[in-house]
């Protein structure tokens, strides 16, 4: 059973601020921790308003993993460690929500 981390970011304060961290610091730094720990995908989602009106979270990450233990070392790895702090450094409209899930998939 595959596995996921999630981060889920709060509206920022600054959108092109947070952008501008996330597309030119962020991601150029975590994503090769998290390719070498073994993620084998990575699907970003940016929000926009809805029928509901503005949403809860401004963008998500979802990092695929083969397995929850291949997920636990990398989260727990030196540069993991950095990843997800940096993520909350980031995160200017308050602490990003981070997930470990398990994976069930059901294809049509």
């Amino acid at each position: 059973m595959g596995a996921k981390l999630i981060v889920m970011y709060p509206p920022p304060k600054d959108v092109d601020a947070f952008e501008r961290a996330y597309n030119d610091v962020h991601m150029p730094m975590a994503a090769p921790v998290f390719k070498d720990g073994g993620a084998t995908k990575a699907v970003m989602t940016k929000a926009g308003p809805g029928p509901g009106g503005a949403p809860a979270f401004h963008r998500m990450i979802e990092i695929h993993f083969p397995s929850m233990d291949a997920l636990l070392a990398c989260a727990t790895s030196k540069g993991g460690q950095q990843a997800v702090a940096h993520a909350h450094e980031i995160s200017t409209g308050g602490a990003p929500v981070v997930l470990v899930a398990e994976e069930e998939a059901l294809t049509f």
